[in-house]
């Protein structure tokens, strides 16, 4: 009761702010999500999001060892598929020299300590944008579960060591896991995007990989922003089935999300700050109207108040820049 008890005598000064603080932000809870084309000392601006570049193989390594050489542990890898290579089945994610292949092979290869982590989902390879095979303009669960699978086994045998399935298909994880097993990829980790929601916020990224689809929208299978019940069943469910590493998508809107995940289960948990957040800020820092490092710093550190082991953020070289200057 004041004055007993004064809760400003732990604020008076930064050395004490510091001592006491609840919660700490490292280089090491950072991935860098990286966009792939094809091609050859490629480098492509993306207008949408400002600062982030699709590279080909050759320059997407260059990137991978700058970013690791900063001491981020981890990237995580997207490809934009050539429209001529899309089609209703997939066929093209599973071509031992596809974009995907090749990229984690020469990455492992080169820079073989660097956590490699390969989104899976079935929309950058469709000619429709979506998540799955598509049957009359509804999403076939099963039959793209199976194409999941294959796509997943190939990524580990090139050398991925995180598979990320971001298509929300029911089951997925179970059939991935299953045949992770069965071919003695018993490391291989699964980074599920176990509650990602039918979120407006993804829109920069889908002029990224040219994704957006091409009928009604991703409704009946990314989960209704409203739920959150619906949100804990899927992240519990995906660790049943074999998930090591849970994610929430998108960040900053879903913290209640992150936070009772954190409260209810003992796996690791990942949130993505998307890219509609980081145009936000982006946007933001080009009126003038915020004070850009301390938002971005503000930003990350609430998802790790929240509860997140993992943050997957479009300012990870930079928010190392900014730790290293408060060391």
């Amino acid at each position: 009761m004041y004055p007993l008890k004064r809760n400003r005598r732990l604020r008076t000064t930064a050395a004490l702010r510091e001592l006491v603080s609840e919660s700490t932000l490292s280089i090491s809870d950072l991935l860098a999500p990286l966009f792939l084309i094809e091609g050859s000392n490629m480098k492509e601006s993306v207008d949408s999001m400002p600062g982030v570049y699709r590279y080909s193989v050759d320059l997407a390594l260059k990137k991978a060892k700058k970013l690791y050489d900063m001491g981020i542990p981890g990237i995580l890898l997207f490809a934009k598929i050539d429209q001529k290579l899309k089609d209703n089945s997939g066929e093209s994610a599973l071509n031992e020299n596809g974009l995907m292949q090749r990229a984690i092979r020469q990455i492992k290869k080169n820079i073989p300590n660097l956590i490699l982590c390969a989104d899976l989902a079935l929309d950058p390879y469709s000619i429709y944008g979506h998540d799955g095979i598509v049957e009359n303009e509804k999403i076939i669960n099963d039959r793209t579960n199976n194409v999941l699978a294959e796509i997943a086994l190939s990524y580990a045998k090139n050398g991925a060591d995180i598979i990320a399935p971001s298509d929300m298909m029911d089951g997925r994880v179970y059939c991935i896991r299953k045949i992770l097993e069965k071919n003695n990829f018993v490391d291989t980790v699964i980074m599920s995007y176990s509650v990602k929601f039918a979120s407006s916020f993804y829109g920069p990224f889908r002029n990224v990989l040219d994704s957006n689809p091409s009928f009604g929208d991703k409704k009946t299978y990314q989960m209704d922003f409203r739920n959150k019940k619906e949100g804990i069943n899927e992240a519990l469910q995906d660790i049943e089935e074999g998930a090591d590493i849970i994610m929430v998508k998108p960040g900053l809107p879903y913290l209640d999300v992150v936070n009772e995940l954190a409260n209810k289960t003992n796996v690791p948990i990942a949130v993505y700050q998307v890219s509609g957040e980081y145009a936000m800020i982006k946007s933001a820092e080009k009126m003038g109207w915020i004070n850009y490092k301390n938002v971005v710093m503000e930003q990350l550190m609430s998802f790790k108040r929240a509860g997140a082991s993992i943050i997957i953020t479009y300012f990870a070289e930079e928010a190392v820049k900014f730790l290293k200057r408060n060391e």
